[in-house]
């Protein structure tokens, strides 16, 4: 992984952790032990998901931009499959609050996907490669 995207990691998965300590506190009093666990599941999920995403991409910009959009592509599908197959696997559960469960995904996805917009928007990066580019003038 580049430095960027390291700190990229960092500055979505530090605030998601500390939103997911409030989630889990806030349905163990709400809904009890199997609410904390709920939200406890939800945010793991949330983390895992994204973090996965995050390294898998940044692995693929190093090979090309062209594999860098289809490994994004193909993670948000594998995600989106999995977390319906989550949904379907563990609909009927008693082990946990379902909708602690289900509320601790939105709020971690939400506080994920705002930090780490944040973080890109700080990063600063080069569109475009500068020695391609001379290079290409040149060649005019």
């Amino acid at each position: 992984m580049q430095a960027q995207d390291v700190h990229v990691l960092k500055s979505a998965a530090l605030p998601t952790a500390a939103v997911g300590v409030v989630a889990v506190v806030a349905a163990l009093l709400l809904a009890g032990g199997k609410g904390a666990l709920g939200a406890a599941m939800g945010m793991l999920l949330v983390a895992v998901f994204f973090g996965v995403t995050l390294v898998a991409v940044g692995f693929a910009s190093r090979v090309s931009p062209h594999v860098m959009g289809a490994v994004a592509m193909g993670t948000y599908l594998v995600k989106v499959v999995a977390v319906m197959l989550v949904l379907a696997v563990f609909r009927d559960t008693t082990l946990w609050d379902f909708r602690a469960f289900a509320w601790s995904i939105v709020v971690g996805t939400l506080v994920w996907t705002g930090f780490e917009a944040r973080a890109f928007l700080k990063t600063k990066m080069l569109y475009v490669d500068p020695e391609v580019t001379v290079a290409e003038t040149r060649e005019r």
